[in-house]
């Protein structure tokens, strides 16, 4: 999960980027969806990949246009279920 910050929630010289040069990501990097916040305050992006240093790499395409990015790595839930399923039945973890 992406967290993207606009400056003075100003969506719109981040807009302009994909729009002008597309989004700008790397071989093995994916866009899946995203989301904003009515007040353009923030922008949640789903992003899927193998290694997170792509990540990195699409970050740095976007310095300097008045966006602060916060990576959260995050579990699918289908996926946290198959480590979780086991444990259920074996009591409390305290």
């Amino acid at each position: 999960m992406v967290i993207e910050r606009f400056r003075d929630r100003d969506p719109l010289p981040i807009y302009r980027r994909p729009r002008d040069s597309g989004r700008m990501l790397p071989e093995g990097l994916t866009y899946l969806d995203s989301w904003v916040e009515p007040n353009f305050d923030r922008c949640f992006q789903l992003m899927e990949c193998p290694d997170l240093r792509l990540i990195q790499e699409w970050v740095l395409n976007w310095h300097g246009l008045g966006v602060t990015i916060e990576i959260v790595p995050v579990v699918p839930g289908k996926d946290t279920v198959e480590v979780v399923g086991p444990r259920l039945d074996k009591g409390s973890t305290s």
